[in-house]
């Protein structure tokens, strides 16, 4: 049975990876997505990811915003509900990498990593929630890592992003948990996306040596987590971190 019918969901950072996976899944599974990427040079895997889901006889629409800066995150929430009329779940999955250590790492690397990965979600947040009060429902799944809880050489501000991720959803979840809205939140462990591209190969060796199954995962093995905190069995989960990583990590 499938578990997202009549759902509307917006999914940043969808047009590949994760979010790519996440958001085939949710249209499998009944939901209507829009499909949210950064800018020109991923409009042309936006739109193939749309014409997957209508293909599967889905329903999916790509809306350009680069979520970290504020004009841009209010006008993709505007044209989301412009084109679907209410939000029932919203995917904060935009996100970067690479790799430095702290005494080389620039100011700027740190700020572009904690504006993407960790800016945009609160900014998405604060436009979608009070559409979602006067609902009186929804649900907000968020994007962290299992590194947030183990650290990673030459991923310090990587880490630090998805580990104020963890401790964002947790607090949000105690604001808001009696108003029928569920926020939590995913740690993948590593995964192979277009994101590992900008990592140091030493550093994804040694994580990868770090998990027992001895690889990383397939977006097809995290996707489903996604699919359950965003679907009614996942109703009394408030302020919660699921991580699927392949044992590299026990939470």
């Amino acid at each position: 049975m499938k578990k997202l019918v009549n759902r509307k969901a917006l999914i940043t950072g969808a047009s590949s990876g994760i979010g790519k996976a996440v958001a085939v899944l949710f249209a499998e599974e009944g939901a209507e997505v829009a499909i949210n990427y950064p800018d020109k040079a991923q409009k042309e895997n936006a739109d193939a990811v749309v014409a997957k889901i209508i293909n599967g006889g889905g329903q999916a629409v790509a809306i350009q915003a680069d979520v970290s800066k504020v004009d841009e995150n209010t006008s993709l929430v505007e044209q989301f509900l412009s084109q679907f009329g209410d939000i029932d779940i919203l995917v904060n999955n935009a996100g970067i990498g690479d790799t430095s250590t702290v005494d080389e790492m620039t100011i700027d690397m740190w700020d572009k990593m904690i504006a993407i990965n960790l800016r945009s979600v609160f900014l998405t947040t604060n436009n979608v929630i009070t559409h979602m009060y006067k609902q009186g429902h929804g649900k907000i799944i968020n994007t962290a890592s299992q590194l947030a809880y183990k650290g990673a050489p030459g991923l310090s501000h990587y880490t630090a992003s998805k580990a104020a991720i963890i401790s964002f959803t947790r607090s949000l979840s105690l604001e808001i948990g009696d108003r029928g809205i569920n926020v939590n939140c995913v740690a993948p462990g590593a995964t192979n996306t277009p994101i590992l591209d900008d990592i140091d190969p030493s550093v994804l060796e040694v994580v990868r040596t770090s998990i027992p199954r001895g690889r990383f995962a397939s977006v097809d093995e995290i996707a489903p987590t996604y699919v359950f905190l965003a679907s009614s069995d996942s109703d009394h989960y408030v302020g919660q971190c699921l991580s699927p990583n392949g044992g590299d990590m026990f939470l």
